[in-house]
């Protein structure tokens, strides 16, 4: 599970419907509704516009940490800066684009593409990426500077 747990507790705790958010998010209640549910996955966007809703990290919606929120955190993504990010934390840890790729099971161009800031990576390479290496998600977007991992 990703993030379901914690969005739904989130929105019910705030006594707030699925329309809301689907208000909020320009989208039909129903896809709201299967990206809280995890029958799709959400894009990164809408996770960071919850994100910011709700005043909590993106790692604490995924449940890497319990700590809602940290005290610096830069709520817009800059696709070049996270991808810059992404870059200089694989060469820092002496990990090839080629390994990340085996990881999320995707083409090398799909990593470079993200490291370019020409795309946002996927929530779920994102996810993996942290899962595996104990890094924050939050850290590799670019929103906080520290901390960097996790474990």
């Amino acid at each position: 599970m990703l993030y379901n747990n914690r969005l739904k507790y989130l929105r019910e705790e705030k006594e707030l419907n699925q329309y809301y958010f689907s208000d909020l998010l320009k989208l039909n209640r129903e896809v709201y509704g299967q990206y809280e549910r995890e029958y799709a996955i959400m894009p990164l966007k809408h996770l960071i516009t919850i994100c910011n809703f709700y005043n909590v990290s993106l790692d604490y919606l995924f449940e890497f940490t319990n700590v809602k929120q940290y005290r610096k955190v830069n709520k817009n993504i800059d696709f070049k800066f996270a991808g810059n990010r992404l870059k200089e934390w694989r060469k820092e840890n002496k990990i090839t684009q080629v390994e990340i790729a085996q990881l999320l099971k995707t083409d090398k161009s799909v990593i470079c593409k993200y490291e370019k800031g020409r795309t946002l990576i996927a929530t779920l390479f994102l996810y993996k990426i942290c899962v595996e290496y104990g890094v924050s998600a939050d850290y590799l977007l670019g929103r906080i500077d520290a901390p960097k991992y996790l474990k």
